[in-house]
């Protein structure tokens, strides 16, 4: 598989991982954390007030989510398609530093040294969000950590 194709092949999986947890919202809102976000959890660029068409957000959720995978792709190059899907739908969701940062994220400690199935073990851990200044598992990041967690070792299994 040429790097495009398995680049479009990561991007589609991750992207059908995100949309159903994200949903789809055209107006901008608040998500639990308090961050401006709109269309498909995109939180750049939101303007408020502004209704986004459904093509804006498809749009939108293709350019976060290829920027998502080329993180996965730089920091933990050569992974199986729907390992690196899994771990892209987290980055989308969390940002590169659940994959990239080893000095912040065991997951990209394991990664690094090689243990894959136990950095798809570590997503579950992922699950929290702070919300009031406090730190509050929330229970749709539950589902969806477990989610990606399933899909990562699945991709293991191929």
């Amino acid at each position: 598989m040429t790097a495009g194709k398995r680049t479009i092949a990561i991007l589609g999986i991750a992207a059908a991982v995100a949309a159903p947890f994200e949903g789809l919202r055209q107006y901008a809102y608040y998500d639990p954390p308090g961050v401006l976000t709109v269309c498909y959890g995109h939180t750049k660029t939101v303007i408020k007030g502004r209704k986004y068409s459904i093509e804006e957000c498809k749009a939108l959720l293709t350019a976060d989510m290829t920027e998502a995978v080329n993180y996965v792709e730089r920091c933990a190059p050569g992974l199986p398609v729907h390992t690196a899907a899994a771990l892209a739908d987290a980055v989308f969701n969390l940002g590169p530093k659940v994959v990239c940062d080893t000095n912040a994220s065991t997951l990209a400690r394991l990664l690094k040294d090689g243990d894959v199935a136990g950095a798809c073990n570590q997503l579950p851990r992922w699950s929290y969000a702070k919300v009031a200044g406090r730190s509050v598992q929330l229970p749709g990041l539950v589902k969806r950590r477990e989610a990606e967690r399933s899909m990562c070792l699945e991709g293991l299994k191929a």
